[in-house]
């Protein structure tokens, strides 16, 4: 590598200036968690540095930009261009004089070169690594030019300009429709294969077999912030596939929040539901939840503290921390679910000892009031249809059965 103009961004990254994206990135990830405002408000310079660096650094033609001119050349610059940029009445005229490829004024292309297609691979992470954070990995496979030949496809003066596409890789053929109507038809090169480029099979290169690009295995550490959402992307620069005198396209890696068995999500609060039984509910209980950083909460609901059907309970700051401010934290709520005694669970005894705690009120009508007695029977809505409960219409009996019949929903 050439020599650099200033390596004030590549000290405070802790990096060599002929590091790969890779090592940036490793780099700014390992000193943002260690210098984080958060952990300490004096680190609040270092750590601006540290971002500074690595937003330079990380963005290729900011970086060339700096290894060239230093670090006047990007202060400033807001994000893309040179502060002088405004000065010249844009950056197409600007780069034109500092060029992103090595040529302009200083020996670049005076153009960014164009960029390949970048494509996205899902990664699997529970709700557990979004609370604790930490880092993944994505495995893909990608093309990358061949460097037995350079990605050249045979040896040295063997590949030629095809003839039958004059280098252009397609073919265009005429046909005539009627008079004056002339349709065309535009297809694939057969000789080059849509390359342009034509070598003899015995010329080939023996590892690529004459494509120029082989496959490679790759495999991305994917760091992983606490409090990130499901279907977030993180980019990564120039690891899709390689190209000829292009640029390579980026992997977009998309993550995928998969379910818990016991926590639901909504932004950053944490929802679960509880059952407890009617006396917990009643009485007061005390009961454990296992986080998901494996810590264990007592919860007590004192005595007192009736708990109704499908209630909700709040605990503070016990949700999913917030994205880029790990200290902040939503709240976990609970709902409760009251598990009523069964039929025949209940004695005659404790249904006495029950009315004297809860005054059960009897409703007395006049003797005189004319009324009809009824009992209620269990029926299953999931299944009950007209013909279930009701005999057919041409039955001479009561449809409700021997002292008629209310039904009770049960849910």
């Amino acid at each position: 590598m050439s020599r650099v103009a200033d390596t004030t961004l590549y000290d405070d990254l802790g990096v060599r200036p002929g590091a790969n994206d890779t090592e940036i990135r490793k780099a700014h990830l390992r000193l943002a968690k260690q210098y984080h405002p958060d952990k300490n408000p004096n680190n609040e310079e270092r750590f601006k540095k540290i971002q500074f660096a690595y937003d330079v650094l990380s963005d290729p033609e900011r970086r060339e930009l700096y290894d060239q001119l230093g670090m006047d050349a990007v202060k400033g610059d807001g994000g893309g261009g040179h502060p002088f940029a405004s000065a010249f009445g844009g950056g197409d005229i600007f780069s034109s004089f500092f060029g992103g490829g090595g040529g302009g004024l200083f020996g670049g292309g005076g153009r960014r070169r164009r960029k390949g297609e970048s494509f996205l691979v899902p990664l699997e992470v529970s709700l557990e690594d979004i609370y604790n954070g930490g880092t993944s990995h994505v495995e893909y496979k990608r093309k990358v030019i061949c460097s037995a030949c350079n990605g050249v496809g045979g040896k040295k003066d063997s590949v030629h300009r095809c003839r039958n596409c004059s280098g252009s890789g397609v073919t265009v053929q005429f046909r005539q429709l009627g008079p004056g109507m002339v349709q065309q038809m535009q297809s694939k090169c057969s000789d080059c294969n849509g390359e342009g480029e034509v070598c003899k099979e015995k010329d080939r290169c023996k590892t690529c077999k004459g494509q120029k690009f082989v496959d490679e295995e790759k495999k991305l550490e994917v760091p992983i912030d606490k409090g990130m959402k499901n279907e977030q992307k993180i980019p990564f620069r120039n690891q899709a596939d390689q190209m000829l005198d292009m640029e390579a396209g980026d992997v977009i890696v998309l993550l995928q929040i998969t379910d818990h068995p016991d926590f639901k999500r909504e932004g950053n609060d944490l929802f679960m539901t509880k059952k407890i039984t009617l006396v917990e509910a009643l009485c007061g209980f005390t009961m454990y939840i296992t986080h998901l950083d494996k810590r264990v909460l007592q919860v007590n609901c004192p005595q007192g503290m009736v708990i109704e059907p499908l209630c909700v309970r709040g605990i503070k700051e016990e949700g999913l921390p917030v994205y880029r401010h790990p200290d902040v934290k939503g709240n976990l709520y609970i709902t409760f679910e009251i598990e009523f005694p069964e039929n025949g669970q209940l004695t005659e005894q404790s249904i006495v000892e029950l009315e004297k705690i809860f005054k059960r009120k009897h409703t007395s009508v006049d003797p005189e009031d004319n009324f009809e007695e009824v009992d209620m029977i269990d029926i299953d809505l999931t299944k009950a249809t007209n013909e279930d409960v009701h005999n057919d219409d041409d039955d001479d009996e009561d449809p409700r059965g021997a002292g008629g019949g209310v039904g009770c929903r049960q849910q």
